[in-house]
């Protein structure tokens, strides 16, 4: 089976964030995102790609970018989309929050975007789907060659602990505290085409695996494998799924920041000829636990041998070799952000202290509340490159807007 993998001239940037509409007087979620985009007919320079647009449950906002260049252009794409969407909430007593899980509502309360893929998901996942009520940020990277592709998703399994716990988010589930530094990180990765990718060597087995659960029926489309990093074919990048919802834009920038300079290394070590991390499953699904239970304070495994050293600690010395990748690409201060979260917390710290220090849940809320509207500022005059980035050299605003897929 034979598939096309549309190459990036450069490693380019697309982020979707997934959002949450919430009552500005009850905290809980609002079921109305159908009713919100209908308000905004204008944004979408063409129907079939919007830059706002459904996910799986209607008290979900998913933004999108187009093809940005630098992480600068991506948080002024997602500035730009949330400023609009603003405009339709404040008539609406409604606010906008970012976490992996919302800390009160559960998950049967919720309804169901009427989107025909999504009850086809419904459908063939029953409850292991009806349960996503979870968000996250996706970040892709342009690849130039689908001969990179496979080392580099491979590498980049090495640091989902690391994408995992600057970004866990979701300590709380249905109103109790999880023990858990991100709980939507078990909830999503319960599909059944979820989690770590498979271990593979080149793309020629890439293309054998897809087509093996195709024969078997286990996918009807390669876009329903939902690994937390993925090649996506169709726009000639790496997608990273790792990560948590995300509180703050300057955040969302870290994350994105992170992910182009690591995709830029990797790709520099292979014109080099270098080999690239490939650590075994066993090690991949570990350090994932523990991120997942422990966020930064997980002790993460090192070698086959098992040798482990502190998660803070290898995020330090990750951040001293991507520094000059960063500088290159116009992102150091983005990347930067990796030693405030260190220094201040990530986000399920911060929720977490919000009870500690005799909070509510509800208290939890409001400093999301907080926390997304003191970071999102109005978008600059800067728009985004929309011929960058697929070899095809199609628009992305025609064709690469963000892929298809199930929530989260």
């Amino acid at each position: 089976m034979a598939i096309e993998f549309n190459d990036s001239q450069r490693a380019t940037l697309g982020v979707e964030w997934e959002l949450q509409l919430v009552d500005a007087h009850t905290r809980h979620l609002r079921q109305e995102a159908q009713q919100v985009l209908a308000e905004l007919p204008d944004l979408s320079e063409t129907p079939e790609n919007p830059p706002l647009r459904h996910e799986l449950m209607q008290c979900t906002v998913e933004v999108v970018t187009g093809i940005c260049e630098t992480v600068e252009e991506a948080r002024f794409d997602l500035a730009g989309s949330i400023e609009r969407l603003g405009s339709v909430l404040d008539g609406r007593d409604a606010a906008l929050i970012c976490a992996g899980t919302h800390p009160l509502d559960d998950w049967r309360d919720q309804t169901l975007s009427p989107v025909q893929r999504y009850g086809e998901l419904i459908d063939e996942m029953q409850w292991l789907a009806r349960r996503i009520l979870t968000f996250g940020v996706h970040v892709h990277v342009g690849v130039r060659s689908r001969e990179k592709a496979i080392p580099i998703v491979n590498a980049l399994s090495n640091y989902l602990p690391h994408f995992l716990a600057l970004t866990a988010s979701s300590p709380f589930w249905s109103g109790h505290d999880t023990g858990l530094a991100s709980s939507r990180s078990i909830i999503f990765g319960a599909l059944p085409t979820a989690g770590p990718p498979p271990r593979l060597q080149h793309w020629d087995a890439f293309e054998e695996y897809m087509e093996t659960l195709l024969r078997a029926g286990t996918i009807s489309s390669i876009k329903e494998v939902w690994w937390d990093v993925r090649p996506h074919p169709d726009f000639g990048t790496i997608e990273i799924r790792m990560f948590d919802g995300i509180p703050t834009l300057r955040e969302v920038g870290m994350a994105a920041a992170l992910s182009q300079s690591l995709v830029r290394l990797f790709d520099q070590q292979l014109d080099r000829g270098y080999g690239l991390p490939n650590p075994p499953s066993w090690v991949v699904n570990d350090n994932k636990w523990r991120a997942t239970r422990y966020g930064l304070d997980a002790r993460i495994i090192t070698d086959e041998r098992g040798h482990t050293m502190p998660l803070r600690d290898d995020l330090h010395e990750l951040l001293r070799e991507l520094e000059p990748v960063a500088a290159r690409l116009g992102c150091a201060e983005d990347l930067g952000v990796v030693s405030e979260v260190l220094d201040t917390g990530a986000s399920y710290e911060r929720q977490r202290a919000v009870i500690d220090g005799g909070g509510t849940l509800n208290d939890v809320v409001d400093s999301l509340v907080a926390d997304f509207r003191a970071d999102v500022f109005p978008a600059a005059p800067l728009t985004p490159n929309r011929a960058a980035g697929g070899g095809t050299g199609t628009d992305y605003a025609t064709k690469n807007r963000g892929p298809s897929h199930a929530g989260a």
